[in-house]
This record gives C-alpha cells, structure tokens and sequence, in this order.
C-alpha cells in the first residue's frame, strides 16, 4: 500500500513529466538515491509532485527503467549499465595489481572489483571509509590539493608545525547525508556474498554519521556487534562560535571529540559460534592474551609526523593502533583482510605486520601510487630494516 500523499492537495503532474523528472534525477547522480532523495529531487526539478505519483512510478518500473539496489534505494538502469561497460572498456586505464608481503593492493573501484570476488573468500573487512563521502568527491579532492577552498579545513600551524587538513561533517545537508546512508547500504550488500559466515566487519566513522552508517549496513544485511572506540583526541569540535569568539569565549559549539567509532558487524553466522568457527575461522575477535579478552577500547593518538611522512594521506590511521584492530579481526588469526578503501594502504600494512594475508582496492590513481610506495615503509614502521619494495602482480592475481 502506497504512503498518503504529504500533500494532498498538490495538482497531479502529467505522468510523462514524473518519468522524465525521475529520470533525469538518478540518471544525473553517480550514486544511488533514497525515496526520500529522489522525491526531493523531483519536486525540485518540476515543482510540487504527490509523493503516490513518483513511488509509483518507480515500482512500475523496476526492474526496467530502475534498479533496486536496496529497501528505499534505486539507480538508474541506463547509468548503471554504462557504467558495468565503462568499467570493463576502461580496463587499460587501471594499474596492475601490485604485491607487497603479504598484501595485494588493486587500483579499481571497489564495487566492479567486489562483484568479481569468489563468494566466502574474504573473512574479515578492516576499512576506513572515504569513498562516497562529499569530502573525498573528485571536485573537494581536487580543492584538497589546490590546499584551498571545498569541505576541508586546514588548521593553522601551531609551534611550527602544519597540522592536517580535516573534514568538516557539520557542512553536509540533509541531501549528502541521505546519500551517505544510501551509499553504504549498497556497499553493504555488495560485500555481503563476498564474506565467510562469521567474517567481521569493521567500518571507521565519526560521532556525526556513524549512526547514518550503521542504519545502512544493518539494512544491507550485516549485524550489528557493536563498535569499538579508538581513544584519541581528535581535530573536531571545541571551537567557539565562528565570527563570534570574543563575544562568546565561553562557549564551545559542540563538544570536542575524544574518540573516534569504528562500528563493528558481522555476516551472520553458519548454526552456532564454535560450529562456525570450526567450519569457517571466523564468528569473533582474537584475544591480546590468555587472561585478557579483546575490549572495545583501544588508546591511541593522533598519527605522528614522521608516520604520515612515509604515506601522506589525509585520513592516516597509526599503525600503532591498526595493528591491534586487525590482528583482533581474525579470531584464529586465519583468513584474508579486505580493506575496500584502501587510501595510503596502512591497513594493509598493519595486516602485514601482524602477519595476515590481506587485499586493499583503491579507486584515486594518486592514493594507489601512494600506497604503493608507502606499505612496505609502513609494514617496518617504526623498525630499522631495510623496507621490502612492492612488486606488480600479474593481472589475476587476487
């Protein structure tokens, strides 16, 4: 049964104009719309539109015209079908995969790479993710590297150092925080077949979306375990009133961050733990040691300068602290890491320290050739000997 309109009232729109509104609408945007969205859009487009006349025609068109990605999420069939053959007639324009120790890292997008894994080959996702985010879009990238202009914000020096550059959530309307959640619903269900039974799922996030994020992959179909705190003082919140400081220098706008989410969820598990355990080396987390269990509260602190010299990247994690996520993330210690959104490949690395078989994909050509250099520096961080340089790896290689 259709919802009631929001507006009753509203005069109908020719049906030719709803198609082609909606049309347009996902046909413009390079990811997947919510209801909500799309509605938004349309009314946009062509005015005031009774909410029935757009749901409907979606529904009568999909599939068809439209694909369901997920519950409430769609994308145009035509953009979804140019995209799967641009993917492949682009092929040549992706790096060869390159190897380094046990890691593999890809250049490809992350989604055409996924939807070609084995299913029940990956049994942990360790990842940080960037990727769909208004902040890593190639225009705020682009501004990113310009050093000026865009989402970013670039703290002042202080005693002489630059500090990084950070993204400023609190800009991103209503819109992008629907595409947010409409992004990582498909990316959840895109990854889902790919998991073991058991495999966990640990997403990186931050106070201000993580509840968006975890909406979305509990409705991909994963479940939700939780989340782990990595305790560290962060670059958001604290400031006084902008344009104000004086007036109110006893007021902070929202409280500065302590810690930082990573949520934790799980491919459901195949009959009980100790079954799924057997059968597949996942369904829960490896202990430090004997007499400690693996908490969710790790301490860390802000990645050092000489760190985020070997990989620069905007969004570095320390070692320091990835290591003890990822050798947590396989509970036997067996199995293959996947970091979907790999950036300067410190997950990768860490996965290399700790000695796990891992796989990183990474769409940006320049984060790619980044990593490429800067895992094998990372995997001997903060040691002494001599980095083990990365090798290509033929086309095929997983």
């Amino acid at each position: 049964m259709l919802p009631t309109d929001r507006n009753s009232s509203s005069p109908k729109q020719p049906p030719g104009r709803v198609r082609d509104a909606i049309i347009k609408v996902l046909e413009d945007s390079d990811a997947p719309l919510t209801l909500a969205l799309i509605e938004a859009s349309v009314r946009k487009e062509i005015g005031e539109t009774p909410t029935s006349s757009i749901r409907s025609y979606l529904r009568l068109n999909t599939p068809g015209l439209f694909v369901r990605e997920a519950r409430g999420v769609y994308r145009s069939a035509v953009h979804q079908q140019s995209s799967r053959q641009q993917s492949l007639t682009e092929i040549e324009d992706w790096e060869a995969p390159v190897a380094c120790g046990k890691s593999t890292l890809h250049h490809h997008d992350c989604f055409s790479w996924v939807e070609q894994r084995p299913s029940n080959s990956v049994h942990a996702i360790v990842t940080d993710p960037p990727y769909g985010l208004h902040e890593y879009t190639e225009e705020q990238q682009r501004k990113l590297r310009a050093g000026r202009g865009g989402v970013w914000r670039l703290p002042p020096s202080f005693d002489g150092h630059r500090r990084s550059p950070v993204p400023r959530f609190t800009t991103l309307d209503e819109n992008q925080l629907q595409e947010i959640q409409a992004f990582f619903r498909v990316w959840g269900r895109a990854v889902l077949p790919a998991l073991v039974p058991g495999a966990n799922v640990v997403v990186a996030s931050n106070p201000l979306v993580a509840h968006i994020v975890a909406t979305a992959l509990a409705d991909a179909g994963l479940e939700r375990r939780g989340e782990i705190v990595r305790l560290t003082m962060t670059m958001r919140g604290g400031d006084r009133p902008k344009g104000a400081h004086d007036e109110f220098a006893g007021v902070s706008v929202m409280p500065r961050s302590m810690w930082e989410p990573w949520l934790v969820f799980r491919k459901p598990l195949e009959g009980r733990v100790q079954d799924n355990l057997r059968k597949w080396r996942t369904g829960g987390f490896r202990r430090p040691g004997d007499d400690k269990p693996f908490g969710d509260v790790i301490a860390s602190a802000p990645t050092r300068r000489a760190e985020r010299k070997l990989a620069p990247h905007p969004s570095l994690k320390p070692q320091a602290f990835l290591r003890q996520l990822v050798r947590g993330a396989l509970p036997l210690g067996e199995g293959v890491v996947l970091d979907t959104f790999a950036g300067a490949g410190s997950t990768l690395a860490a996965c290399n320290a700790v000695g796990y078989e891992s796989i990183g994909v990474e769409k940006d050509r320049a984060y790619f050739l980044t990593a490429v250099e800067a895992i094998p520096k990372l995997t001997n961080y903060p040691s002494k000997k001599a980095a083990t340089p990365c090798k290509p790896n033929s086309p095929g290689a997983s």
